[in-house]
């Protein structure tokens, strides 16, 4: 992402800042309600929500495998359930979300850039914008205003998610947002508002000083300020970057994610359909167990995948028989016993 402008002048600021402010909540309502059906199947695929059957296609390399339906397959699925109108649950309270969070990330990082004003002149006298400590200073300030923003807007954002989850079991909970806020007050408390928050706002920091850092020294050491087109190439670097970082801390927001919906009373955060985790560390181990830690993150080419704790079930199985083919005197019947439970876990589940 590039960093913001690092002064202002005078009488200007105020203004200058609230129309920047107007203009971006104009441009990310805009967007926000073009990707929105996107979002919406992304968060389903997230929790594991499957409705479709697999198809049997061919990858790259010729061989046949199973293919969970794409984007517009499942797009297609939700309108023939809900209409076109169902493609746009939980929209309101996800505008509500980045219209108080570009507010709240504009004033804060005014706020922090007004006290490290005289700093920044400091530092460009020296001629040294490109520095290290120049890069660390602003991603400070961009990791303050993003947090603040997070920690403001993450009730929506859990308001949102629980909207859109609604369509597993088709529940209508959380109507509104201001029915939604009742419900999670009176049935989870305060903290109900922020399930899921510690590993977003992990991710998000993390997600900055990488694509930062990243791309400073990418522009630093890898593009000669002599070069033509030098201003293209750092633009490039730092969408580059911004895309090594997202699939980098793509864990953090399935965390999230799965948090905010977890145990909530919705059958798309509850057993059968979901497991109940006591906390987002639970969550990590158990997804990163099942080898889910990407799932969601590719709405295109989904391949069917074996869970990874099945498989290694089933290695331990085949081990269980000595390379004689005979057991030795005295362990028969408990080997068996092993080898009878393992295969009764892989049946249990391979059974739909």
């Amino acid at each position: 992402m590039p960093f913001p402008p690092s002064s202002f002048e005078g009488g200007c600021l105020f203004s200058s800042v609230m129309a920047d402010t107007r203009v971006q909540v104009l441009l990310g309502t805009g967007l926000t309600i073009v990707s929105h059906p996107l979002m919406y199947v992304k968060v389903l695929v997230q929790i594991g929500h499957e409705p479709l059957p697999p198809t049997v296609g061919r990858n790259i390399f010729g061989r046949q495998i199973y293919q969970l339906p794409g984007l517009f397959s499942y797009a297609k699925h939700i309108v023939k359930v809900d209409g076109k109108a169902g493609l746009f649950s939980g929209l309101v309270p996800r505008l509500c979300a980045g219209t108080i969070g570009t507010v709240v990330h504009s004033s804060v990082l005014q706020r922090c850039q007004e006290e490290g004003q005289a700093e920044e002149h400091g530092i460009c006298e020296k001629g040294e914008e490109a520095s290290l400590k120049h890069v660390v200073n602003e991603t400070t300030k961009e990791m303050i205003a993003r947090s603040c923003a997070t920690i403001v807007t993450h009730p929506f954002h859990v308001i949102t998610l629980r909207c859109m989850v609604q369509f597993v079991g088709r529940e209508t909970k959380y109507c509104g947002v201001f029915d939604s806020i009742s419900t999670i007050y009176r049935e989870e408390g305060i903290l109900g508002f922020f399930a899921g928050m510690i590993p977003r706002l992990l991710g998000d920091v993390l997600s900055l000083w990488i694509c930062n850092m990243l791309a400073h020294l990418i522009n630093t050491y890898a593009i000669d300020n002599s070069m033509n087109h030098m201003g293209e190439f750092k633009n490039c670097s730092q969408t580059v970057t911004g895309f090594i970082a997202s699939m980098l801390t793509y864990p953090f927001v399935l965390v999230s994610n799965l948090m905010a919906v977890n145990n909530c009373g919705l059958a798309g955060g509850l057993p059968p359909h979901a497991a109940v985790y006591p906390t987002w560390v639970d969550c990590w181990r158990h997804l990163s167990l099942e080898g889910n830690m990407s799932r969601g993150n590719s709405l295109f080419f989904r391949k069917k995948s074996g869970d990874r704790r099945r498989a290694h079930e089933s290695r331990k199985t085949r081990n269980v028989m000595p390379s004689s083919g005979r057991f030795p005197p005295g362990k028969t019947s408990s080997r068996i016993k092993t080898r009878d439970v393992q295969l009764t876990l892989c049946i249990f589940r391979d059974a739909p």
